[in-house]
């Protein structure tokens, strides 16, 4: 059964208006975080050390400090080869300049956005949207409908705008903010010809000098050899060629090696060099894997198997294949060996060395017999985890994929209820849909399309329609090769939906007449009638979404109608709750009362929560219209409590602005105006657009 969700909003938030005491709502929202956004700070903690690059400093400094009188922001774009440290200079540029910027710094990697070389740029405002405040349940579906959420919200701010792994302009340009006043800084490996009407500095990122590296090199170790033997450092540092990120894993490697002396060092990697026929990075890369322990060693060579930017622990043991412990030994010792990034939010490895790994785990693998079972584990792992969540999360739904056993000897995610639950699959997004592909890659058809079903629940609240319409399709294509009907007619319905979000009705429609023709074939069972009338209702929703009414109600008629046959009370609530919402869109309220009279008590019988508050909320809305307002405040601040409690800001002010219209009818101008004022001051703060409008 699909979950309908909130996309409209009566009433405007075009004047944002502080309001005066208006009692319980004033109080509630004081509390409940419409007070000022904290500051956005998408930086990642500090480098113990950052050696040079004083010109480049210098000349984004000045570009900033003469930045006048232009029409957008400035545009510094670093360019260089990668490992040169163009991330570490733009993150320590704006740490340098954020007293400049006091509206905050927000980053964005278009890498990891970027799915066959291509990113979704809508996606990626997305991710500046959230970052500004905007809660996913305010954010436009369209791309012009966020990018105008995107203008509206960096207007007039001072901020700094850092965007990663930028391949072309055109990537960059829609991420700009607004503001004059404000800072992008863009990184890309090559020079960004595209970046058409723009005000853009160009700082070129060199290797460093080899006096810089030498410098960079004992920040990184701090051992008496260094001073004593200085032309054997100089030699390490030059044949690193000036790249941090080499230099970073040599330092490791010194300091592991503490009784060797430097030049012994130097002249093995220099032996392997010309044995080897390496550039010397590798070898001083692969001097750095020689010292590792067993599991560590291991790890590495599995870690270019992960589709995600930034691994986790428990996502670390999957991989192993054994307990935490094991895995995060294993993940703080590539972290001290140089070779893994520890962040706040996991550990990242740089492309070069993901590079390395991979031509290891050749080496060592050769069969890829290794690598296939740790794909296997961490598909299966993850797949286990998405349910186990989503179950918590959206309770039991119609599913057709087999639970998956625990995975040997890899722990559970210990999810303390549906709040942690949601937070792990929006935490973990990348990964997920990473193993959709990873999945279907691997012929692992069946894991491909069950992943993608309790992906579902998670779309409903974080709409990357990117990562999501990918996974989807890859879900119909795994559906298809297995030829299993369920999944087949299942997939497409959940494909049909974000296409339709996104206004792309065509392919919407032509996803649900495959699926509505695939389902002819089913059975008899109660299952499988479910699911046809399931599609039926996929149909009426799609119709909803472009105003045929008419239409919409047949399809809602006929699958209740199913699900009256096979005694399914839940979907016999849901079809007449959309037979009522629809009859209200059409302007017959009497109509929609009677409907959503039934639903509402059928909601209360079956103890279903949040239906209850939602049909109560449309059958006031329906009372209202069909002039019995009087009937209808209870029901309406019934769906405000519930709003509130589930903290949906969405659907509080839709409900604020129903007991505003509530007011007006009851001739009750001061409470009236109370309510509309808190409801323009709720979308405001949560990101609508300023005509209050949300597109559907």
């Amino acid at each position: 059964m699909s979950e309908e969700t909130y996309n409209s909003l009566d009433g405007r938030a075009d004047v944002v208006v502080q309001a005066g005491r208006i009692g319980e709502v004033h109080q509630h929202l004081h509390g409940a975080g419409v007070s000022p956004q904290p500051t956005p700070i998408q930086l990642p903690p500090a480098l113990a050390y950052f050696e040079d690059r004083q010109a480049e400093q210098e000349r984004i400094a000045q570009a900033a400090e003469g930045h006048r009188g232009h029409a957008g922001p400035l545009v510094v774009a670093l360019t260089g080869i990668g490992g040169i440290g163009k991330t570490a200079l733009g993150f320590h540029v704006a740490r340098q300049l954020s007293d400049r910027y006091p509206d905050g710094v927000l980053y964005v990697d278009l890498d990891d956005l970027r799915r066959d070389g291509v990113v979704e740029v809508a996606d990626a405002v997305g991710e500046l949207l959230t970052g500004l405040g905007v809660s996913p349940d305010w954010l436009e579906r369209s791309f012009a409908g966020r990018s105008k959420q995107y203008w509206t919200r960096s207007r007039d701010k001072r901020l700094i705008v850092v965007i990663d792994n930028a391949r072309y302009g055109a990537e960059a340009v829609p991420l700009l903010p607004a503001s004059a006043q404000s800072l992008a800084i863009v990184t890309s490996q090559g020079l960004l010809y595209d970046l058409d009407g723009v005000a853009a500095v160009e700082v070129p990122v060199n290797p460093l000098a080899v006096d810089d590296a030498v410098r960079l090199l004992r920040h990184i170790v701090d051992d008496p050899r260094l001073e004593a033997e200085p032309d054997a450092v100089a030699e390490l540092a030059r044949s690193c060629g000036g790249l941090p990120a080499a230099l970073q894993v040599a330092g490791q490697w010194v300091r592991k090696y503490r009784r060797r002396s430097l030049s012994r060092l130097v002249a093995e990697l220099t032996a392997e060099l010309h044995e080897r026929g390496l550039p010397m990075i590798e070898a001083v890369w692969d001097a750095a894997c020689s010292g590792l322990g067993p599991e560590a060693g291991r790890l590495y060579c599995l870690l270019p198997q992960y589709p995600a930017p930034v691994i986790t622990c428990p996502a670390a043991a999957a991989l192993l294949g054994g307990g935490l412990l094991p895995a995060e030994d294993a993940l703080e010792e590539l972290e001290s060996a140089g070779l893994l990034e520890n962040r706040p939010e996991g550990y990242r490895m740089h492309e070069l060395l993901r590079g390395h790994a991979e031509r290891r785990a050749r080496q060592t693998d050769p069969e890829g017999v290794g690598r296939a079972e740790a794909r296997r584990r961490l598909i299966r792992w993850y797949r286990r985890q998405a349910g186990r969540a989503d179950l918590l999360a959206a309770g039991p739904r119609m599913t057709f994929a087999d639970p998956v056993a625990v995975v040997e000897d890899v722990p559970d995610v210990d999810f303390a209820g549906k709040a942690q639950a949601l937070r792990w699959l929006e935490s973990q997004r990348l990964a997920l849909y990473g193993c959709v592909r990873l999945a279907f890659e691997t012929e692992l058809y069946e894991d491909a399309w069950a992943l993608c079903e309790p992906l579902w629940t998670h779309f409903l609240d974080h709409p990357h329609y990117a990562d999501v319409t990918d996974a989807f399709r890859t879900g119909v294509a795994a559906a298809d090769r297995l030829e299993c009907l369920p999944a087949m007619v299942r997939m497409r319905c959940q494909l049909a939906r974000p296409l339709w979000e996104q206004e792309r009705y065509d392919e919407a429609a032509e996803q649900l007449r495959h699926a509505l023709g695939a389902s002819e074939a089913l059975g008899e069972s109660a299952q499988e009638r479910k699911l046809k009338a399931s599609v039926r209702e996929f149909q009426g929703l799609l119709k909803s979404a472009q105003r045929d009414w008419t239409g919409a109600t047949a399809d809602f008629e006929a699958a209740r109608q199913v699900h009256a046959a096979i005694e399914n009370a839940y979907g016999v609530l849901l079809q007449t709750y959309l037979l009522g919402r629809t009859a209200l869109s059409q302007g017959e309220p009497e109509r929609a009362v009677a409907l959503l009279s039934t639903a509402h008590s059928m909601a209360r019988e079956q103890d279903r929560e949040r239906m209850t508050s939602r049909a109560g909320f449309e059958l006031g809305r329906a009372l209202r219209r069909a002039g019995r307002a009087a009937e209808a405040g209870g029901l309406v601040r019934a769906a405000l409590v519930n709003a509130r409690e589930r903290g949906s800001t969405f659907d509080e002010a839709r409900v604020l602005e129903e007991l505003a219209a509530l007011a007006d009818e009851l001739g009750e101008t001061a409470e009236a105006e109370e309510y509309r004022t808190a409801a323009q001051l709720l979308a405001a703060r949560s990101g609508a657009l300023p005509d209050g409008g949300q597109s559907s």
